[in-house]
Formats: C-alpha cells, structure tokens, sequence
C-alpha cells in the first residue's frame, strides 16, 4: 500500500512539471532571438570604436613626441644653466686659489737648513755617549749579578752549615742529657766532670777506630784520688763508667813483639796537649794499631802478638784469631766524631761569614755603580732622543717648506691653464644656450597644436566607446536571462526523469517483495536444525582455513618487510659510503676550477709581459737549475715571498733607531725577567716547602682524628664502626668522607640512617676533632635533643669521660643528661614576663637529702 502512495503522488507531481516546462521553452526561444540580434550590431560598434581609438592614440603619440622633445630641451637648457654655475664657481675658485699662493721664504728655509745639520752633529754626538753608556752597564750588571750570586752561594753555604751545625749541637746536647748514667752522674754530684772525649782530638778519619778501641772509656771522668770512688760500691752506676787519675808522666813500650812493619799505632793519630791525659792514652791503646783497610788488616794479623789487635777506620778491630765488627751499641756512640765535625763546622761558618760580608760589601758597590751607570745611560738616552726628535722635527720641516714651494710652482701653472679652459667652454656653453632658445620656441607651437587636435580625437573615442559598452551590458543581460531560462528548462527535466526512475523503482521493489516473500515461505518449509547445524560447520571451516591463508600471507608480507628495510639500511649504508666521495668529487672540482682560474690569470700576466708560455718555460728551467730550486715548493715560495712584501709594508726610516731602542728595552727586560725567574723559583721552592709540611700536618691530623672517631663511635652506638675516608690522592685537594655504619646496619648512604643515628655520628666527628687539641671549655647546645634514652645514656657517659680534661656547658631538656652535672642552672617564670634563674649544686642537694 506505501509503495502504490508513492507512485501517486510522483505521477501528480510529474504532470505538474510537465506544464512549467512549456512555458520555460517558449521563454528561452524568445531570448535567444533577442541575443542574435543585439551580437549582429555589436561588430559594427566595435569597428566605430577602434577606429577613433587609434586615430586618438596616433594624435597622442604626436603630442607625446613633441613633449618628449620639449623635455630633452628643457634638460638640455637645465644641464647647460648647471655647467655655467659650476665654471663661474670653478673660475671664482682658481682666482682666489691664484691670490692665496705663497712661495716659503728663501731665508728661512736656509737658516733651517743650518740649524738641522747642527742637530745631526748634536745627534752623532749623543748616539755615541750612548752607545759607550750601552757597551758599559751591561758589564757592570754582569758584575752586579756575579757579586749577588757569590752573595747568594756563601748565604746558601752558612746556612747550610748553620743549619747543620745546630742539628749536631742538638743531637750532642740530647746523646748528652739523655743516658742512663745522668741521673746517677747528678745524684752523686758528678754531672759537673767533663768526660774524656771532649778533652781528646784524633785526626779526621779515625774518630770510629778510637770509639771502637776505648769503648765506654770514652765517658771516662777524670777524679784526684781512685781511693775516693770506694763509696760507689754500695751505689754503682747504672752503666759501665771509667774513673781515671792520669799520672804526671808515663812511658809506654811497644809491647813484647814491638810494633810491627808496615802498621801504625792509633795512639799516634792523637792531639793531646796534657802529658799525663796523653800518658794514660798511650796506656790505655798499647799494642792497638790501624790498617786503611779491613783487607789490610787481615794480612797483618799473623805479625800481631798476643794482647795486640789492628783497627780500620770503619772502628773493625782484628785480632791475631778473632775479627770483630764494630757498630754502635749505645746512645753514646759518635760523640766524638760529631764533635770534632761540630768544630770543623764552627771554623767553616766563621770563614763563609767574613766571605759573605766581604761579598755584600762588594754587592753594594757594584749595585752603585751600576745604578750609577744606569742613571747616566738614562740621562744620555734621553738626551739622545731629544737631539733625534729635535732633528727629525727640523728634517720634516725643511722637507715640508721644499714640497711647499714645488707645490706652489706647480699649482700656479695648473691654476692658469684651468681657468684659459674655464673661459673656452664658457662661451661654448654660451652659443648653445642660444640656439635651444630658438628651438624650444618652434616646440611649444606644435605641441599646442598637437595637443588641441587630441582632444577632439579623444572626445570621438569616449563616445564611441560609450555605445560599444551599452551594447555589450545589453547582451550580457540577455545571455545571463537565457541561461537562467535553460536551467530552469533543464532543471524540471531532470526532475521528470528523476520521478519517472522512481515510479519504475518503486514498481520493481514492489514485484521483488512479492517474490521474496514467496520465496521465504517456500525456504521456511525446506529448512530444518540438522541442515542448519551442517552448514555451519562448513562455514567455520572454510573460515579457519581462510584465516590460515590470511597467516600464512601475513607471514610472507613481514618477511618481504624485513627484506625491504634491510634493502633499505643496505641502500643508506651505500649513500652513507657514497658521501664521502661525493665531498671529494666537490672539492676536487673546487680546485680544478681555482688551478683554471690560477692558469688564466697566469696566462694573462705572460701575455701582458709579452711572453709565450714555451719562452716562460723555458726561462724557468734556467733559473731552477742555476739557483737549486725545487719546481713543487716554487709556488709555495713565491706566495711566501709576495707575504713577506705584503707585511714589510712602507719604509721606516727610523728603523734603526727604533732597532737600538729595542735591544736596549730587551736588554733592560732580560735582566728583569732573570730576576723574576729567579723570584719565581724561590717561592716555587718556599710553595714547595710550605705544601710538605702542610701535607704532613695534616696527614697527622686526618690520622689523629680519624683514630679518635673510630673509638668514640662504638662508644656511643654500643658497637658499629666507623671511619674517615680521604676522596683523592692530593690530599691538599682532597674531600673527606664519613663512612658510618652502626651496629645491625649495612647502610650504603647516609640518608639511611635516621636523625637520631646522624646527631650521633656528627657528635663522634665533633669530639675526635675535639680530642685533637682539646680547649678548657664546651658549650653543647641541645645536642641530645634526637636521642632516645638508651642513646643519651651513652652519650652522657662520654661526656663525662671526658670532663675530666675539660669543663663542659650543655643545654638539656633530657633527664637522663641532667643527671650527670654537677652544677644546674635553670630559667622559670614564676610571674607573667619576669624571669628568674634557679642554680643547683649537685653535690649539695645529695648531702642535704642524705640528712634529712
């Protein structure tokens, strides 16, 4: 039933729009008559019009030739007006440059003459003063530092020895003081002998030899009666010590087998002015004799007899049947050795004194003198200086008041020939200006003409110009009513067709519906579960195995992805590999281009020299060949060449008083830069001395302190450990780390310990640098304010271990720290706003509590 509607009312609508379309016929057929007929008149006014435009554009290019000429003339006449103004200004200008001209006077340039070549003497005669003052300060500045450095060396020398002279001193002041027998010496009131060493002198070489002889006789104490030491029985010393009582005179013999051939007596190595100390001696080194050598020794011992023994310098003693080894056994040993050197060095540091001040005296008169010296080159440089600018300013003025005068010559005569040809082309100026008088008269009438005439060509134009465009409106009109005629025409035609395909469709759809009605009946009673199911199956099937093919091509088609990103990082590498030679191809073209241009340019330079290439060639072999030329290193050559001329630039004329200016200024700087060298080592050698013993300094510290956190952190953690570690091998430029670690912890940052663990550790820190030079007082500030209890218990016991030394002053609120003061002073507030401090003795408090 819809369907029938429906093509009802299309077949209503379409009678109704066979009616419109009627009518929009007859309407377009009456518009295209119109439209032939306005198209048949327009070409008649398009030709009107042409016609007048091009007679009034030929009027217009007459008058615009005939003004073009006018403005050519004006220009002309405007060009000639501007050169008579120039030349009258020029020839205005040449006379007053005529008048201005002055010759230099005669006279004065002659008494300038005269008076630069009194300044050439004065010069010469400066130049030489300074040359003798030049050829005489170096001299005696080489003096000068050949006296500070002798100066220096005896300096060095004294010190040296000073130096070594107070470390001996030292060390036989403390061998001196510090052995066992002092105290015994003192208590019995002995300290006050002077032991035998200090009494005998050996020659150098054999004090080891005579140490190793006498032994601990070398501390022997000489008394007035043997008799008397009987009381030191019941008090021996704590030593080995030898009393002597030397006789007024003595005589020693040789021995029982005498002294034997080839070997010397140690006793005749001995300077010793007391008889009876030098009988006693002879004595005490009877039958003792030296060898230089311990292999000399060794070959003399079968000539030794019995009690009789050889020693070497080394202090080796050799006995018929037995060698012994020397060493030093005791503190005492080198007592003499160090004081025969103590007073070797006493006489060396006197003579490099008196040398050193000779030296200074001698440093200070050449000092003077070269001061002196210097002052008087100073003051003769200057006067040179003077005397060459006085010449130089003289030269430039004589030099000048010449070039004045040729130049005045010559611009007197260029003034005159310039103003003969001012004149000239002034009265050629003149007649021309007449003549375009004449001609632009002539102009001005035929462009009046010309002018009028165009304007009544143009009026005719307008006009005719005017009717083709009315003619053309019309017909644009008529076309745009004829086009909207025909698309309405078409329009309601292609709605008759568009309904008449709907009554068709409409029809067909109807039949369709029937049949497939019918047919869906009809396949209703065939179908049943059992085909349905069946069909079914084969469906899913054929799906499955649609959807192996489908992974079996995707498959396929990733594999030819990955073969074609491989083609293409393939094909990048070979672009990648290709650029490189690309650059070279670039730049080998680059420099093909600049050895073209180089060969034109070369080419033009021998054609401007009338050369040919075969005559240049051959010209250059020659020289190659006479001067030893390479050909490749020619062009290299020649560009250094042409530099070098480039940078020369213009001739200096005071080169060579600048030169000698120079070498006296490096002169003056050398010795400048000597000093400084040798400023700069001192205190390289000071920074180097200062860096030591900082570095040992603290090393000593880092290690003290790092010993003393390493103790105090267990104690306050109750185990853990703990430690400073230095982050570099300078350690002047080297941090310090804290590597803390309490007990049941294995912490990698100290972000993990908590803020209790932290004030602890840098309470550990804080006392091992405390510990290192410990002051008189504390003053802790609430530092057991992140601590629990069992923390601040140790905490507390530290500081009172270590209040023994030192007084502490802490702030707590914490019971268990307030316990062990001894003293509290508290601050309470029994008022609004008034304060009060309260002080507890400790001590006090437990007497009075314990009585009551």
């Amino acid at each position: 039933a819809q369907w029938a509607e429906r093509e009802a009312q299309a077949q209503a609508e379409l009678e109704a729009l066979s009616g419109q379309g009627l009518s929009a016929e007859e309407q377009a057929e009456i518009l295209a008559a119109q439209i032939e007929d306005q198209a048949a008149n327009l070409p008649t006014l398009e030709d009107a019009h042409r016609q007048a435009q091009a007679k009034a554009n030929t009027q217009r290019q007459a008058a615009t030739s005939v003004q073009q000429q006018i403005q050519v003339l004006a220009a002309e006449q405007r060009s000639l007006d501007e050169q008579v103004r120039q030349l009258g200004t020029r020839r205005e200008r040449l006379g007053a440059d005529r008048q201005t001209l002055v010759a230099p006077d005669e006279e004065r340039l002659q008494d300038l003459q005269a008076q630069l070549d009194e300044a050439s003497e004065r010069e010469a005669e400066a130049q030489a003063r300074l040359e003798d003052g030049q050829a005489q300060v170096p001299a005696l500045d080489d003096e000068r530092r050949q006296r500070q450095h002798t100066l220096n060396t005896e300096l060095a020398t004294v010190a040296q020895r000073t130096a070594r002279l107070d470390a001996l001193r030292a060390l036989q002041d403390k061998v001196q003081s510090g052995g066992k027998l002092q105290p015994w010496l003192a208590k019995q009131g002995l300290e006050g002998l002077q032991p035998l060493w200090k009494r005998i002198h050996i020659q150098p070489g054999w004090e080891t030899a005579l140490e190793s002889a006498l032994r601990e006789r070398m501390q022997s104490l000489e008394v007035g009666r043997l008799e008397m030491l009987r009381a030191f029985a019941n008090d021996p010393p704590a030593a080995r010590l030898t009393f002597f009582h030397p006789p007024a005179a003595m005589a020693v013999s040789g021995g029982a087998g005498g002294t034997p051939a080839g070997l010397t007596a140690l006793s005749s190595y001995l300077q010793v002015a007391d008889a009876g100390l030098r009988g006693l001696l002879d004595d005490w080194l009877q039958g003792v004799y030296t060898a230089d050598t311990l292999e000399h020794a060794l070959a003399q011992r079968e000539a030794l007899a019995a009690g009789q023994s050889i020693v070497t310098p080394a202090g080796h003693a050799v006995s018929r049947h037995a060698l012994s080894f020397y060493a030093a056994d005791s503190e005492q040993a080198g007592l003499l050795a160090r004081a025969q050197e103590i007073e070797n060095l006493e006489k060396e540091v006197k003579a490099h004194t008196l040398i050193a001040d000779e030296a200074r005296t001698a440093l200070a008169r050449a000092e003077a003198a070269y001061a002196d010296a210097s002052q008087r080159l100073g003051h003769t440089r200057t006067q040179a200086q003077q005397a060459q600018a006085q010449r130089h300013a003289l030269q430039v003025e004589v030099l000048r008041l010449h070039a004045q005068a040729e130049q005045a010559r010559q611009r007197q005569a260029q003034v005159e020939s310039d103003l003969a040809e001012v004149d000239a082309q002034l009265e050629d100026l003149q007649e021309r200006r007449m003549a375009a008088e004449g001609r632009f008269e002539e102009l001005d009438m035929q462009l009046a003409d010309a002018q009028e005439r165009h304007a009544q060509h143009e009026d005719l134009a307008l006009e005719a110009e005017r009717r083709l465009n009315a003619a053309r409106d019309q017909l644009r009109v008529l076309e745009r009513q004829a086009q909207e005629a025909n698309f309405a025409q078409r329009s309601l035609q292609a709605r008759q067709a568009e309904l008449g395909r709907a009554i068709d469709t409409a029809r067909q759809q109807m039949a369709q519906v029937v049949d497939e009605e019918q047919r869906a009946h009809d396949e209703m009673g065939r179908l049943s579960d059992a085909a349905a199911q069946g069909g079914l199956q084969e469906a899913l099937e054929r799906k499955m195995e649609r959807e192996q093919a489908l992974a079996a091509r995707r498959s396929e088609y990733d594999d030819l992805t990955a073969k074609l990103r491989a083609s293409d990082e393939q094909r990048l590498k070979h672009e990648r590999e290709l650029d490189p030679m690309r650059q070279r191809i670039v730049e080998l073209q680059l420099k093909e281009q600049a050895a073209r241009l180089a060969f034109e340019q070369y080419h033009q330079q021998l054609l401007e020299a009338g050369q040919t290439e075969p005559e240049a060639l051959a010209a250059l072999a020659e020289g190659i060949a006479a001067e030893g030329v390479k050909l490749a290193g020619l062009q290299g050559e020649i560009d250094r060449l042409q530099r070098d001329m480039t940078a020369l630039g213009a001739v200096n004329l005071a080169a060579l008083d600048e030169l000698s200016a120079a070498r006296e200024r490096k002169t003056f700087l050398d010795a400048q830069m000597a000093d400084l060298n040798e400023a700069i080592q001192t205190l390289e050698d000071a920074i180097r001395k200062i860096d030591n013993e900082t570095r040992e300094l603290l090393g000593g510290t880092f290690e003290a302190v790092n010993s003393h956190f390493g103790r105090m952190f267990p104690e306050l953690f109750g185990g853990g450990q703990a430690r400073l570690v230095m982050t570099g091998d300078e350690i002047l430029d080297a941090g310090v780390q804290v590597m803390a670690q309490p007990p049941g912890k294995k912490n990698q940052t100290i972000h993990l310990l908590s803020g209790g663990e932290k004030a602890l550790t840098a309470i550990a820190l804080v006392f091992a640098i405390f510990q290192l030079n410990p002051a008189p007082f504390c003053l802790l500030d609430e530092v057991d304010a992140p601590l629990d209890d069992a923390n601040t218990e140790r905490y507390a016991k530290l500081v009172a271990s270590m209040s023994t030394g030192t007084q502490f002053l802490f702030i707590s609120h914490n019971k268990i720290a307030m316990e062990m003061a001894e003293q509290l002073i508290g601050v309470t507030m029994q008022e609004q706003g008034v304060s009060r401090i309260v002080a507890v003795d400790m001590d006090a408090a437990i007497g009075m509590a314990e009585l009551h």
